[in-house]
C-alpha cells in the first residue's frame, strides 16, 4: 500500500509541476511583445516584423504585407515628427547653406561660377555632380527643406489639438495631502470654511488664474500661454520656411546702369543682367518707368577718411503703370523707390563721357556716353567707344574702336593717370584709337566695357609713336585718317537694382512672431495652486494653500507667499493656535517626488 501511495504522490506531483510549466509559458506568452505561433498550423510567424503572424495563402500574404506597410509608415512618421528629428533637419539646413556662401552660385554670378570652374577643374566636376553650384535648387537640399517642413507640421498638429483640450478642460480638484507639495502654507482661522473658499475664489479670480470651485476647496491654474508661445513658435518657423521658399521660387532681381537724362521701363529687355527663380514669369513684373532727372554726390575733403562718400542721391521721375501721374523722388544708400512689389535699389555711380564721333568724310558716326567702368574708390574709370558704321576719309567702309581712362581729379604732378579724389575738380580724358574690326559681326555677345583688339590696329603718330591724347571737356582729338572724336560734356550715372522678392512681409512677421512666441515659452510659467478650508477639531478653520509648477519655477513659492498674504485680511491668522504663517517665510520647499503619492498630474514633458 505505502508503495502505491507514493506512485500515486509521484504521479501528483508530476501532475502539478506541468501545470505549473503551462501556467508560466501562458503568462510568458502574454508578456512577451513578440508574435505569437500560430497553433492551427495554418500560418507562420515572422519574427521582429509588424506584420505578426502570415497566414497561408494570397489574402494571407496580402493582409500581412498591408499590416508590414502600416506598421514601417507608423514608425516612420513617429519618427520624423518627433522633435529630436526635426532639431537634427534644422541642424542640417544650416549645414546645406554652407557651401552656398562659400562656392559661387550659377543663379547669383553666373560668369564667377564659370570662371571658378575655369580655375579649379577637378574639384569642379565633383561640386557639379553634387549640386554645390546650385545649393539651393538642388535634390539634397530641397529634400532637407521638405522633411523639416513635414516635421514642424506634425509635431504642431498634435500639440495643438492637446492644447485645445487643455483649454477647454477645468484645473484639476485639490489632491488629499496639500501639505506634501512642493511649496506650502497653512494656518487656522476664526473665519467660516465658506467665507475663506469665496475670497480664495474671487482673489484667484483678480489674478488671472482660471478657477474651479468644489466643496470646501478652489482649484486654480494659471499659465497656459506658455504652451501657445510655443505653438506660436513653431508655426512662425513654418512661416518663415514658406516665406524663403516663395521667395527663391517667384523672385525677380536685375540690374540697370542709368545715365542722366535717359529713363527705364521695368520690362526684361531693359536689363543689363537679370536673374529669377524656376517659377518666375515675365507678367510677374510691376509694371513702372523711371527717368533719372540728375544724381548728386558728396565727399569726405580733410582728414583720414578724405575722399569716402558722404551722400549718394538719385533725383528720379517715375511712373506707376503705364499711364500713371508723374511723380518726384529721390533713390539713396538703404533707402529704396518702393513700387508695387518692387524696390528700386541705388547700387553703384560714376560718370560717362559724352562724346561726337565725325568720320573721314565728317558725317556723325557716333553720340553718346562712352561706356566707362570705374576701377577705383577715386573712380578712376576705363572708357571704351565702339563705332561700328565707320568711313575713312577715302570713303572705305571700316570699324573704329577707342579705349583710355576717364580721371575726374587729374594730377600731372603725380606722373599717373589715375584720379586724387572721386568729385569733377580737374576732369580730363586720355584716349587712343583703333581701326580694322571690332568682331560684333560674328554674332558673338561681347562686354560694352571691353575693346576686343586682336583684329585691330592702333593708329599712330607720323613718327610712329602709339596714338594718344589727353583731352579737357570741349576738346576734340582729330585722327590720322581724317575723323575726330569730341569731348561734349560729362554726364553721371548711376546703377539700379530692381528687386522683386514675394514672401519678405510674410518672413518679418514670422521673424516677429517667432520670438515673440520663443519668449513666451520661455518666460510664462504654467502653475496650479489650491486653497482649502476645513473645521478643525477645535472648532477653528483650517486654511491650506498649496502650489504646484507644471514647468521648472523658482518663483512659485514667492507668488504662493504672495497670495497668502493676500488672502489674510479675509482669513486672519488665529495667533494663539496658528501653526504657520502666511509670510514668504512659512512658505516651505520639499522634494518633488513627495508629491507623486497625491493625484497630482505630472510636469508637461519636454517633447514639443
Amino acid at each position: 500500500m505505502a508503495k502505491t501511495n507514493d506512485s500515486t504522490d509521484t504521479a501528483e506531483t508530476d501532475t502539478a509541476e506541468t501545470d505549473t510549466a503551462a501556467a508560466d509559458d501562458a503568462a510568458a506568452s502574454a508578456l512577451s511583445t513578440a508574435p505569437a505561433e500560430d497553433r492551427a498550423g495554418d500560418g507562420q510567424a515572422v519574427p521582429g516584423s509588424f506584420g505578426g503572424v502570415r497566414k497561408a495563402g494570397l489574402l494571407g500574404a496580402l493582409a500581412w504585407t498591408a499590416r508590414e506597410i502600416t506598421g514601417w509608415v507608423r514608425w516612420v512618421w513617429r519618427q520624423l515628427t518627433s522633435m529630436r528629428v526635426a532639431l537634427i533637419l534644422l541642424f542640417l539646413l544650416s549645414l546645406a547653406t554652407i557651401p552656398g556662401s562659400l562656392v559661387p552660385q550659377t543663379s547669383v554670378d553666373a560668369l564667377k561660377a564659370e570662371q571658378w570652374k575655369a580655375d579649379h577643374e577637378t574639384l569642379a566636376s565633383v561640386y557639379d555632380k553634387l549640386g554645390l553650384f546650385h545649393v539651393y535648387s538642388s535634390v539634397w537640399f530641397s529634400a532637407i527643406y521638405i522633411l523639416l517642413f513635414i516635421s514642424l507640421i506634425g509635431c504642431i498638429v498634435p500639440r495643438t489639438w492637446q492644447f485645445v483640450g487643455q483649454l477647454r478642460g477645468r484645473p484639476p480638484a485639490a489632491p488629499r495631502n496639500l501639505t506634501r507639495l512642493p511649496a506650502h502654507a497653512t494656518w487656522h482661522t476664526d473665519a467660516k470654511p465658506e467665507q475663506v473658499v469665496a475670497a480664495a475664489e474671487k482673489l484667484l479670480k483678480r489674478r488671472r488664474f482660471r478657477v474651479e470651485r468644489s466643496e470646501g476647496s478652489v482649484g486654480a491654474e494659471k499659465g497656459y500661454l506658455r504652451e501657445a508661445g510655443n505653438l506660436l513658435f513653431h508655426v512662425s518657423l513654418i512661416a518663415l520656411l514658406v516665406a524663403f521658399a516663395s521667395g527663391q521660387l517667384w523672385k525677380s532681381e536685375g540690374g540697370k546702369l542709368v545715365v542722366e537724362g535717359d529713363g527705364f521701363s521695368n520690362t526684361l529687355t531693359q536689363y543689363d543682367d537679370f536673374k529669377s527663380g524656376s517659377l518666375f514669369r515675365p507678367d510677374d513684373l510691376d509694371k513702372f518707368s523711371f527717368y533719372l532727372n540728375s544724381f548728386s554726390g558728396s565727399y569726405e575733403r580733410t582728414g583720414p577718411q578724405k575722399g569716402t562718400p558722404r551722400d549718394y542721391a538719385a533725383h528720379i521721375t517715375y511712373y506707376e503703370g503705364a499711364d500713371g501721374p508723374a511723380r518726384e523722388a529721390t533713390i539713396k544708400v538703404n533707402e529704396p523707390l518702393e513700387t508695387g512689389g518692387s524696390k528700386v535699389y541705388l547700387i553703384g555711380h560714376g560718370y560717362a563721357p559724352m562724346v561726337t564721333v565725325k568720320d573721314g568724310r565728317g558725317n556723325i558716326a557716333f553720340r553718346g556716353p562712352m561706356s566707362a567702368l570705374p576701377l577705383d574708390s577715386n573712380v578712376t574709370e576705363t572708357a571704351v567707344a565702339k563705332v561700328g558704321d565707320y568711313r575713312d576719309k577715302d570713303g572705305e567702309k571700316t570699324q573704329i574702336g577707342f579705349k583710355g581712362n576717364f580721371v575726374p581729379t587729374l594730377d600731372l604732378k603725380t606722373g599717373m593717370m589715375a584720379s586724387q579724389f572721386p568729385a569733377l575738380d580737374n576732369p580730363a580724358l586720355v584716349l587712343t584709337a583703333y581701326h580694322g574690326s571690332l568682331g560684333t559681326d560674328s554674332g558673338m555677345p561681347q562686354n560694352v566695357y571691353q575693346l576686343d583688339v586682336t583684329k585691330m590696329k592702333q593708329f599712330t603718330e607720323k613718327d610712329g609713336s602709339p596714338f594718344a591724347k589727353l583731352l579737357k571737356v570741349g576738346d576734340t582729338m582729330t585722327l590720322p585718317d581724317g575723323g575726330s572724336l569730341h569731348f561734349d560734356a560729362i554726364k553721371e550715372w548711376a546703377t539700379f537694382q530692381v528687386s522683386q522678392k514675394p514672401g519678405n512681409e510674410l518672413a518679418l512677421s514670422g521673424a516677429v512672431a517667432a520670438l515673440l512666441g520663443l519668449a513666451g515659452s520661455l518666460f510664462i510659467q504654467r502653475r496650479r495652486v489650491w486653497v482649502r478650508a476645513t473645521a478643525g477639531a477645535d472648532g477653528r478653520t483650517v486654511v491650506e494653500l498649496a502650489g504646484l509648477a507644471r514647468s521648472e519655477s523658482a518663483r512659485l513659492p514667492e507668488e504662493l507667499a504672495s497670495l497668502a498674504a493676500a488672502l489674510q485680511p479675509d482669513a486672519p491668522p488665529a495667533a494663539a493656535t496658528a501653526t504657520g504663517t502666511a509670510t514668504a517665510e512659512a512658505v516651505e520647499a520639499v522634494e518633488a517626488d513627495e508629491a507623486a503619492s497625491d493625484p497630482v498630474e505630472p510636469s508637461e514633458g519636454a517633447r514639443a
